[in-house]
């Protein structure tokens, strides 16, 4: 299969233990050699696209440790726990304040703080930044992050 651009930019909603691995791991495993076995991985490559092609675009949050901070940043903001394995260089890609949509749960509401101030302008975030793929870890938002895509591809 035939490349069709030269990276995939990827936005991440949700910035927590699982956004903290995936981070780790495209850092930790970006030259990673073709013929090399990767634990935790099958392939090195998927459609012509080494794990080197994965650019962060953008990410969303709504706990005030987090928005605001670069996302080589904010994966390590309370409550996150992710076990370090990986140094993850300044991205350069900020956290904006994503969706609460139905609001925080009340035991997540107990750990953390939910950032003030209204909902950033995702769909336009996302075009700006040239994202070709939402990786979405926030559970409540799922429905409505799908709604969000297929505005960005009209």
């Amino acid at each position: 299969m035939a490349k069709k651009k030269d990276k995939v930019r990827v936005a991440i909603v949700g910035i927590g233990n699982c956004a903290a691995a995936l981070v780790q791991g495209v850092e930790y495993y970006r030259n990673a050699a073709l013929d090399e076995e990767i634990p935790g991985l099958m392939h090195a490559t998927i459609g012509g696209y080494h794990i080197s092609d994965i650019e962060f675009s953008a990410a969303f949050d709504v706990v005030t440790s987090k928005v605001g901070k670069d996302l080589s940043e904010a994966i390590w903001a309370e409550p996150n726990n992710t076990i370090k394995f990986a140094d993850v260089p300044f991205l350069g890609v900020p956290v904006h304040r994503g969706m609460t949509y139905d609001g925080l749960g009340k035991y997540l509401l107990q750990k953390v703080e939910k950032a003030k101030g209204p909902t950033d302008d995702m769909i336009s975030i996302l075009k700006e930044t040239q994202t070709d793929v939402i990786v979405n870890l926030s559970y409540p938002v799922k429905a409505k992050i799908n709604l969000i895509h297929s505005e960005i591809n009209d």
